[in-house]
């Protein structure tokens, strides 16, 4: 009986700290969907079911007539000569006082946020995520980026609470 005594003290201490939430993500006070628009390679993730078996992964976002963005995401099976697969999406900005908090709907069934929390001056990289920090993605207009800048995107997710044990470099390859 002790046992189950100091057992349940401990789950009782260990339950607020559990239930603490990260701070949302301090995203970019300025985002120009037309200047975002065009090709991100992956350059590093999170490992996901929708996307861990992808290799010379990249978004491809272009405006919609009804000023929506839509989004096509795609990459190789297992290799970068494995076969090609892709998955479409369509974004927003809900909140125009927010420009880089987007949503993004995936197969007309959910919507998933897409927090672009650091981005280059000339949009030539991006560092996006989601509040819970179970998702990171760093995006680059090119399939490599310097090890500096890889750096300071790892910088940026530190600072935003991200552990970044899981982050798996992206294998890419030009297209």
């Amino acid at each position: 009986m002790k046992t189950i005594a100091v057992m349940a003290a401990l789950l009782s201490l260990a339950a607020p700290l559990a239930a603490q939430k990260l701070p949302p993500l301090e995203t970019v006070p300025v985002l120009d969907v037309n200047r975002y628009l065009g090709r991100w390679y992956e350059i590093a993730r999170f490992q996901h079911s929708f996307e861990k078996t992808l290799v010379g992964a990249t978004a491809e976002y272009a405006l919609r007539d009804d000023g929506r963005v839509s989004v096509l995401n795609s990459g190789f099976k297992r290799t970068l000569d494995g076969k090609y697969t892709k998955a479409t999406a369509v974004a927003w900005v809900p909140d125009p006082a927010r420009p880089g908090a987007l949503k993004v709907k995936f197969f007309g069934l959910f919507t998933s946020d897409y927090l672009v929390m650091g981005l280059g001056e000339d949009y030539e990289w991006a560092v996006v995520g989601n509040d819970d920090r179970e998702y990171l993605w760093f995006l680059a207009r090119t399939p490599e980026v310097s090890p500096e800048l890889l750096e300071r995107m790892r910088a940026i997710a530190l600072d935003q609470g991200y552990e970044l044990s899981g982050l798996y470099l992206v294998p890419q390859k030009e297209r």
